[in-house]
């Protein structure tokens, strides 16, 4: 690894940046059309929808909208639920947008048996064909269901104890009635719950030990169980929709109708019904519904939502602005760029759907071993309440109690909500803030990182080299350099490329698109102009024959400026150099003190000459390696990685195989699409200095995850102990399982508070 010098430039033609220098970046189509509410039936090459898992030859893709539920373990009900349907080959919830997302084969009525199942489980949802307002519950509907059961039961029970007060005999029945009302519910849902294969669910343990302690005479804990069940099911739905929020905020951005021009006419039209090509005009306080060109010489936009940058945004005439954008200052009208359902919030969206496949390895282990934890306890605590009476000949009524008062603690409901609280927090965070974090498992390896590999054109620089000098050789004038430059470079997405076409444009010198163009992989870019081949090089792939040594020390004196240089030839023939210069981004100083600040330092790699790398290197104060083509930078990633657990943060199409090889890849939101998929995160607000925050949002919710389940076990922990010696009955157990929900919940919920919150929170 080298040692910084005394140059500044930008990067070579060919190495750096979004692309070999010429290639043309065929944008993928952006896929993944997101559904709101619908059920939509998809084939497996249709490439609409991505799955989030392999799909088998052959099978459907169904989706749904499903409403009811309160946390993740409700998830894993309808998931249990729907895998027992014959056909089914894979069921998952998207938790995040309470989308259920099935691949099933294409047998009779798979869809139909599907939606029964979800039924039969308890949970609601909505399909393509339930387009009525009843397919999704009212506000009212969904409060009453929520705060309607603990209500009723808190009033039977402040009504019971006031007549037990009064007429002992009147009031155990007063109570035995509020437990019959309080369990019916629950008890039903038990039932829906073990036919739809999942026997172990906590309303199967709280029934259990309701109907157990009626039989007992423990009338007044048994009502104050099932109430205080009801209390903790609201805390985890409210613990949900708080987590939530982030995501539904993204999807109320979009609005419903928008003002298409038609012929010089305005009329509103379902955004559904733009197409790329059309006109749209956009009035100020308006939020933009798809992905468009501005039209207008320039206009402001609020794109805080997106990217979390609260001042407003410039865009001038031919620029992108992204669907969500709030339009600040002037009507305006733009060109739509984006399909129906493939804007950038449904690609957001879509991003974080498939993240919820890739959970935390910590979440993959709770999960497995509360599988096993529920059953555990369950046995135990039938052995706790025939054992001492058999052997020891001990009262059963007691030991009845206490098994009872074990089933409670055999809840895994704290445990298990424990960690996808808090990832979800984080999550809902993270996009708040403009940084997308693709799921469990990259938000955790985040939290890792000491060391963090860029790229540098589009990354830690601006990407939008300019033309400083035109120097035309062999009785070429200024203008046809430049013209048989442009017309090589026309068509290619590279930095450079651009950069050179730009200036021939603002010249006012006409170039026409090259034959049979082709990028030569680590040389550079050549096409046909009117017979003779042009060549545009790196000067460090040619020969001295070529290149001769006054040329060469040309291009030094160049890059020594801090300039890159790149030679055009004809015929095989030099026939002039342009140099080009980028500059630093804004923050990329600021972002890599916040990151030595936090114990992680930056390497850059570049395809860049070693003394304009250097230049760079020198002015950021972090090492490098320099000269690298694309293969190259995966090996030095690898051998990074070896070091220290290695981030990789790149815009290109060229960074994505670095990306992949790195402990976690990190996409900046302006790059290409190949590099945000093959990322397992994003910089959406396109800024540096988010990468501090993301790894101090990581470091807080491992630490927040280790207190919680240091919480939920050491809470079950004890009242184990405590119930099997008969200090703790059958209320204070389940206030204790309802009390570790609610403080793990919490604990997951300070995430989501501000960034200054955070740090103290990762201290």
């Amino acid at each position: 690894m080298n040692n910084h010098s005394e140059n500044k430039s930008i990067p070579s033609d060919v190495h750096d940046s979004s692309d070999q220098h010429g290639h043309s970046h065929e944008h993928p189509h952006d896929h993944d059309e997101h559904h709101h509410g619908a059920c939509a039936i998809q084939n497996e090459h249709d490439g609409q929808d991505q799955p989030m898992a392999e799909i088998a030859k052959g099978n459907t893709r169904l989706t749904w909208q499903v409403f009811g539920m309160d946390c993740p373990s409700c998830a894993k009900k309808v998931e249990t639920a729907v895998s027992q349907v014959s056909g089914v080959e894979h069921a998952k919830i998207l938790f995040a947008t309470e989308k259920l997302v099935v691949d099933a084969s294409q047998s009779h009525n798979i869809a139909e048996r599907i939606e029964q199942a979800v039924k039969k489980a308890g949970y609601s949802l909505s399909s393509g064909s339930d387009t009525t307002p009843a397919a999704k519950p009212s506000v009212t509907q969904q409060r009453l269901k929520e705060y309607g059961p603990p209500a009723l039961m808190a009033i039977m029970i402040l009504l019971s104890w006031v007549l037990e007060s009064f007429y002992p005999t009147a009031g155990r029945i007063a109570f035995t009635v509020t437990t019959i009302v309080g369990l019916i519910p629950i008890g039903l849902q038990a039932i829906r719950l073990t036919r739809s294969g999942t026997p172990f669910a906590i309303e199967t343990l709280m029934s259990v030990s309701a109907i157990g302690a009626l039989f007992i005479g423990a009338t007044e804990e048994a009502a104050m169980v099932l109430m205080l069940f009801m209390i903790g099911e609201l805390l985890e739905s409210y613990a949900a929709n708080r987590a939530r929020q982030g995501v539904t905020a993204l999807m109320a951005l979009l609005p419903e109708e928008a003002v298409q021009i038609v012929n010089g006419e305005r009329k509103m039209v379902p955004t559904g019904n733009l197409r790329p090509g059309d006109i749209i005009e956009i009035a100020p306080g308006t939020r933009l519904p798809v992905d468009a060109q501005l039209l207008g010489t320039s206009a402001s936009f609020d794109e805080s939502a997106l990217t979390g940058e609260s001042i407003p945004v410039e865009r001038v005439n031919g620029e992108k602005v992204a669907a969500g954008s709030l339009a600040v200052d002037t009507v305006i009208q733009l060109k739509v760029l984006s399909e129906p359902g493939q804007n950038a919030i449904d690609r957001i969206l879509t991003l974080i759907e498939e993240a919820e496949e890739r959970r935390a390895p910590i979440e993959r282990f709770i999960d497995r071993f509360s599988r096993y934890y529920t059953p555990a306890i369950m046995l135990f605590a039938f052995f706790v309440v025939i054992v001492p009476p058999l052997l020891f000949s001990q009262p059963w009524e007691t030991w009845i109690y206490r098994g009872l008062t074990l089933l409670l603690i055999g809840c895994p409901c704290a445990l298990v909500i424990s960690t996808p609280a808090a990832i979800t927090s984080a999550l809902a965070s993270a996009t708040r803030r403009g940084a997308l974090i693709k799921g469990g498992a990259a938000l955790e390896q985040l939290g890792t990182i000491s060391q963090i590999a860029f790229d540098k054109t589009g990354t830690l620089t601006e990407g939008k080299p300019m033309v400083t000098d035109v120097i035309p050789l062999q009785n070429m004038t200024e203008a046809q350099l430049l013209s048989l430059s442009a017309s090589v470079e026309s068509g290619s997405h590279h930095p450079l490329a651009q950069a050179i076409i730009r200036r021939t444009e603002e010249s006012s010198i006409n170039y026409v698109q090259a034959d049979q163009r082709r990028a030569i992989a680590g040389v550079g870019v050549q096409g046909i102009v009117d017979g003779q081949t042009i060549l545009i090089s790196s000067p460090s792939k040619l020969s001295a024959e070529q290149l001769s040594d006054s040329l060469q020390q040309q291009v030094m004196q160049l890059e020594e400026q801090g300039k890159t240089v790149v030679v055009a030839l004809q015929d095989n023939q030099v026939i002039g150099l342009l140099a080009l210069r980028d500059t630093l981004r804004a923050d990329a100083k600021q972002a890599l003190a916040a990151l030595n600040k936090i114990g992680v330092n930056g390497v850059m790699l570049t395809g860049d000459n070693p003394r304009a790398a250097a230049a760079i290197a020198h002015e950021l104060n972090i090492e490098y390696e320099a000269s690298l083509l694309p293969e190259d930078k995966v090996s030095a990633v690898i051998a990074l990685n070896k070091q220290q657990p290695t981030a990789m943060v790149g815009d290109g199409i060229n960074d994505a195989p670095a990306m992949k090889s790195a402990t976690i890849g990190i996409a900046m939101g302006g790059g290409t699409d190949v590099a945000l998929e093959t990322a397992d995160a994003a910089l959406t607000h396109n800024r540096l200095i988010g990468l501090s925050d993301m790894i101090v949002l990581s470091r807080a919710t491992r630490k927040i995850i280790r207190q919680n389940i240091t919480i939920a076990l050491g809470l079950k922990a004890i009242f184990l102990v405590t119930s099997l010696i008969g200090l703790t009955g059958l209320w204070l157990a389940v206030l204790a399982d309802s009390g570790a929900t609610a403080l793990v919940t919490a604990n997951a919920l300070r995430l989501l508070r501000k960034r200054k919150e955070e740090e103290e929170i990762e201290k």
